[in-house]
């Protein structure tokens, strides 16, 4: 694709609008631009509506990171996760679908001081910005590591705003053929958190009973979260209609 592309100049532009980037190069935005375009082409040409991107460190290396663009995706309603996820992604589907907000998936990393009922969610940093306070462009801390920092990526190295969420966590039974879950709800806290990516400090009660479940059953932690203003009881189809065992936590949030 030609620096001059129409479609390129098209989400160029979209980028700025989206994300305060102006400390970023434009031959690095330009790049990242080309491979917005690409994938909006490719998306709507088959009439894909989520997707789950790997990247690390397979397009790094060749000076682009997708991070804002898998933002931009989800911010949209096309939830975009990282790492191949596909359960994750599916997760992210259902509480968009669920809420009629954008989703995120974050890494659910370490226990937040001495409360049991506190955690740190981390990821870097693909979330939309519906779940931040506010958002800069920045260079990608962890793949600063491997490729340098030569890539901006990030939409935001900040704190997500305080807000009552529900999460859910799919994954595949490869032993038995099924899928399997659980969902529940809590809420992002404005606890302070010193760290890059896009991270937050997350309650929910009890959460000793969901980390046994993990250890118990083999579960995944890593969540599909959905922060939103109002109460919303998370999605219940996939355990009424499509037959998968869910866990529901039901916390005393």
């Amino acid at each position: 694709m030609k620096d001059n592309d129409d479609a390129a100049r098209t989400k160029l532009a979209s980028i700025k609008k989206y994300v305060d980037s102006s400390d970023v190069p434009e031959t690095a935005l330009l790049k990242m631009a080309k491979l917005g375009a690409v994938v909006d082409q490719w998306m709507a040409a088959t009439e894909v509506a989520i997707s789950a991107v790997q990247c690390w460190t397979s397009i790094e290396k060749i000076g682009v990171v997708p991070c804002t663009i898998m933002s931009m995706m989800s911010d949209s309603l096309l939830s975009s996760a990282c790492e191949v996820d596909n359960c994750g992604v599916l997760g992210m589907h259902a509480l968009r679908l669920a809420s009629g907000t954008p989703s995120a998936l974050l890494d659910w990393n370490n226990n937040y001081g001495s409360d049991p009922n506190k955690a740190v969610c981390f990821h870097c940093s693909n979330l939309p910005k519906h779940f931040f306070r506010s958002v800069k462009m920045n260079f990608q801390e962890i793949i600063a590591g491997t490729v340098g920092k030569r890539t901006p990526s990030e939409p935001a190295s900040a704190l997500i705003k305080p807000e009552k969420m529900s999460f859910a966590r799919f994954s595949t039974d490869d032993t038995a053929g099924k899928m399997r879950g659980y969902v529940g709800e809590g809420k992002f806290t404005d606890d302070p958190l010193n760290t890059f990516g896009g991270a937050g400090v997350v309650e929910i009660p009890p959460d000793a009973e969901l980390l046994a479940l993990h250890l118990r059953e083999g579960l995944r932690a890593s969540r599909g979260g959905e922060s939103f203003h109002r109460k919303l009881r998370p999605p219940r189809g996939d355990h009424r209609y499509l037959g998968w065992d869910m866990y529901w936590h039901e916390g005393r949030n």
